[in-house]
Formats: C-alpha cells, structure tokens, sequence
C-alpha cells in the first residue's frame, strides 16, 4: 500500500486558504502583473492565470510536510506564470515556498537554496545588463533576489537561531541531569560515609554489651555476673558518648569539626585496651610516636584495626589477636590476625556490614584490602598470629599448630592531605 501523504498543518491550511481567495480577488479586479500585449506572454486567455494560482495555492499545503516537492512544483508554476499575464498572489506564495524549503527541508536543501538563488540573481543580474546594456535590465536581477534569495537568506538566519535555541534547551537538560546525577552520587557518598561512621562507632560497644550480657545470664555465678554487668556499663557509656559525638557533628554545618572529632593512631593504645577489657588478648605494633600520617589515611587505619577488634571480639577463637602497622614504600600496612575457629562461650551475631565497610574505606584512599583465611605460621594464638574479620571461622576448628588464622590487611597509600579520600574511578565495592 502506498504511503499516504501527511495531513499539512493547519496554519499551512490557513496559508494556502489565504493565498488563493487573495489570487482570486486580484484576479476578479483585473489586476494582473503583465499587461495582455506583453510580449512574455504566451497564454492571452485571462482565466489561465488561475491555473498557476491554484497549483502553488496547493503547494502551500506541503510547505511544512514535504518542502522539497513543494518548492519544485512551484517552481514549475512559477514558470507557468510567467508566460501568463500573472498574479502577484503566486509570486508571493512561491517566496513562502522558498522560505518553507530553507525553514523545514532538510539541512543538506538549506544550505543549497540560499547558494543557489544567489547564483540566480547574479544571473539575472549580470546576463541582462550584458545582453541589453540598458540600467533597466538591473530591475530582473533585483526581481530574482526579492523572489528567491530574500526569502531563502531570511529562512537560512530563522533556522540557525531555531536550532541554536534547540541546542542551548538541550545542554541546559544535559546541565540539570548531570547535576541531578553529582548530587544523588554525594548523597549517597556520604549516606555510606554515615553508615561507616555509625557502624565503626557503635558497633564494639555493642558487641561486648551482647557479649557479657549473654555471659551473665548463662552462667550462675554472682562474681562473673558482676563483672559482666561492669563491662556492660562501661561500653554502655562509651557508646552513648560516641553516639552524641556523631550527632554534634551531624548538626554542625560547618566543616571545621571534622580534624578535631575524627580518631587518630594515637588512640590505638586506648582501644586495645578497651579489646582487653572486653576479653581479648591482644598485642600491638604501632608505629613510632610522631610518624605523621593525612588525617584521612589515619582516619581509615583506626577504623579498620577497630572493627578487626570487633569482630574478633564476635567471631575469633580463642588465642592472641595481633595488630601490627607498618609505614614502607610510600604506604602504610595495617594487618590485623586472630585466631580462626570458634570461641568458647556466648558469641554476637554479626552482619556482615564491617568488611564492607573496611574495603570502602580503602577504595576510596586507592589502596587495597584483603580479608580472609590463612595457614598460621606457627601455634595458633601465637603473638605472630595477626587479626580478625566480620566473618566467623569453620565450626570446631582447633588452635593447634599448623591451624588457620583470619588476616585482615590493608594498604594505604600515604599521598597529600588534598588528594587524600578522593574517590576512586572505579567507585566502592
């Protein structure tokens, strides 16, 4: 089935509508363009000028649909006209035709018309002048350009400023999305940051308070139960504290808390022995006193060997926990081991959320982060034997020699305070 032709627009409608009552009123008073004893005239008979009249009144109806074939139909009308007595009608309905093609046609007719009808009209210039030498003969080569490049040439500047608006409407969209998209991504960046935070803050607190309260309710034992309950108490305000600390923070608009609120290593001492306090047997090598580090890369280290603590508090066997920081090669190691099996007596569940956290906090500093289950190098519970992670090691694994330990290392890499925490390219895990 052949394609139908599109419906026109109705303005084109009201166009073509307008140009031929106004060609027939012309037409009904007798004015023409030529008078009947012209010697262009061909066709004498003073209805044939209504032929071209109703083709290019036509024609209008696919200025906008089809201006391609509009312009050459009318072209051929135009023609046709000429050899008529003519009606000022057609003329001006083939200038919109011309200014249709350049406006609606395709960017390939756009460029073309506005060249070629100035070629016509240094034609129909130049060729007259030559040909007659009369001044007179100048008036073709000025009908031409009132005809064809006028309308092209005005078209050709509606269009450019059309599409450049189009253009500017369009990086504006691409402007917003892509600012829409930056702020969902920080959103969500420190969404996740306040997650670590949180989780890192609490979360050793909380799983000692498990810990010792499942304790003292298991065992019947009034000494055992009063120092449990002691424990308690004390990462009960521990964490009360830490928690109003991250709230103070979290309403505080400004930037200046964060220096003074985040952890540092120096605290390292401190927090093993609060590991201590809680059940664990931990040693530590730190480094030296004064070494400084970014606040960023001090900041994750502390966070990593404090959720290893954690978590061995939840999951390790029973046995040594080590923690060892080492600062070569332009980076800083954190490795953290503890012993791989179960432990004797109540344990908290875990969620799992630490070892995400961890690798996050790593990927963001461009280092790298690995967690999991290795051959021991000697007796298991050794003071060799290094950390933890947020995952519970095989059921009735023993603390034998030749056993396994859960290593947790991290390494960091020690770069300015301003490049330092600027996220990876490759994101978070």
């Amino acid at each position: 089935m052949a394609d139908r032709l599109p419906r026109p627009h109705r303005d084109d409608v009201r166009i073509a509508l307008g140009g031929l009552l106004g060609g027939l009123f012309l037409w009904g008073i007798g004015l023409t363009t030529r008078p009947a004893d012209d010697a262009l005239v061909l066709w004498h008979g003073y209805g044939v000028v209504l032929v071209p009249l109703v083709v290019t009144a036509g024609c209008e109806l696919l200025r906008r649909v089809r201006p391609r074939t509009a312009l050459l139909v009318g072209i051929a009308a135009l023609t046709a006209d000429t050899v008529t007595r003519g009606s000022v009608a057609t003329i001006v309905m083939f200038t919109d035709l011309v200014y249709a093609a350049v406006l609606y046609g395709t960017p390939a007719s756009a460029r073309r018309i506005p060249w070629i009808t100035g070629l016509l009209t240094v034609v129909g210039t130049v060729v007259p002048v030559a040909v007659w030498r009369r001044p007179e003969t100048l008036l073709i080569g000025l009908g031409v350009g009132l005809v064809g490049l006028a309308p092209a040439a005005t078209a050709w500047v509606v269009r450019n400023h059309r599409d450049t608006a189009a253009a500017e409407r369009l990086r504006a969209e691409q402007t917003a999305l892509l600012a829409e998209i930056d702020r969902s991504q920080a959103v969500s960046a420190e969404r996740a940051r306040m997650a670590r935070e949180l989780h890192d803050m609490v979360a050793n607190h909380l799983s000692a308070i498990a810990i010792h309260s499942t304790a003292a309710l298991s065992l019947d034992d009034p000494g055992t139960s009063k120092e449990a309950l002691g424990v308690i108490r004390e990462n009960s305000v521990a964490g009360l504290a830490e928690m109003r600390r991250l709230i103070g923070i979290l309403r505080d608009d400004s930037d200046e808390h964060e220096p003074s609120a985040a952890p540092t290593l120096d605290g390292l001492n401190a927090l093993v022995e609060g590991a201590r306090t809680n059940g664990l047997d931990v040693g530590l090598a730190a480094l030296a006193p004064g070494d400084a580090l970014p606040a960023p890369v001090e900041l994750a280290a502390y966070r990593i060997v404090q959720e290893s603590l954690t978590n061995a508090l939840k999951h390790a066997g029973p046995g040594r926990v080590t923690v060892a920081l080492a600062r070569r090669d332009g980076s800083l190691t954190v490795r953290v081991t503890s012993p791989y099996g179960d432990r004797d007596g109540p344990r908290a569940p875990g969620s799992g959320a630490g070892l995400v956290g961890m690798r996050e906090r790593v990927a963001l500093l461009r280092g790298t982060f690995e967690a999991g289950p290795e051959d021991a190098p000697g007796p298991a519970g050794s003071a060799d034997s290094p950390g933890s992670a947020d995952s519970p090691g095989p059921s009735g694994s023993s603390g034998s020699p030749g056993g396994k330990v859960w290593t947790v290392r991290a390494t960091l890499p020690i770069t300015q305070a301003g490049d330092a925490g600027r996220p990876s390219p490759g994101g978070t895990e």
